[in-house]
């Protein structure tokens, strides 16, 4: 992962996931703002937030995940994956880490 954005300025990160790489379920938090934009630029990748049955992400596809939402996201198992992530600004941001991604659910998906 590196850091596309100067200081100062919304942090841009390019993710590249080797395929079944994925993160644990994440929240990130703010008093006011925050979230994270994710923009898919290359292969495949899956995302899910709490509550959601999980996306199928694409080149082009965008996916914002409020602040507060429980979420993780990775490639496909058979597939690398890169995404822009964009730290959308806010007060007091940061993030929390759960759990790993259940293998059956995450082997489950197509």
């Amino acid at each position: 992962m590196s850091r596309l954005s100067s200081e100062g300025a919304p942090g841009v990160y390019n993710v590249t996931f080797a395929p079944g790489v994925r993160n644990s379920w994440h929240v990130h938090e703010a008093k006011e703002g925050g979230g994270q934009i994710l923009v898919a630029v290359a292969g495949e990748g899956w995302g899910q937030m709490e509550g959601r049955d999980p996306v199928k992400m694409l080149p082009g596809d965008t996916v914002t995940i409020p602040a507060g939402v429980k979420h993780w996201h990775g490639a496909a198992r058979d597939s690398w994956f890169q995404h822009l992530a964009i730290e959308v600004p806010g007060k007091c941001a940061s993030t929390k880490w759960f759990q790993k991604v259940d293998d059956a659910a995450y082997n489950f998906l197509k």
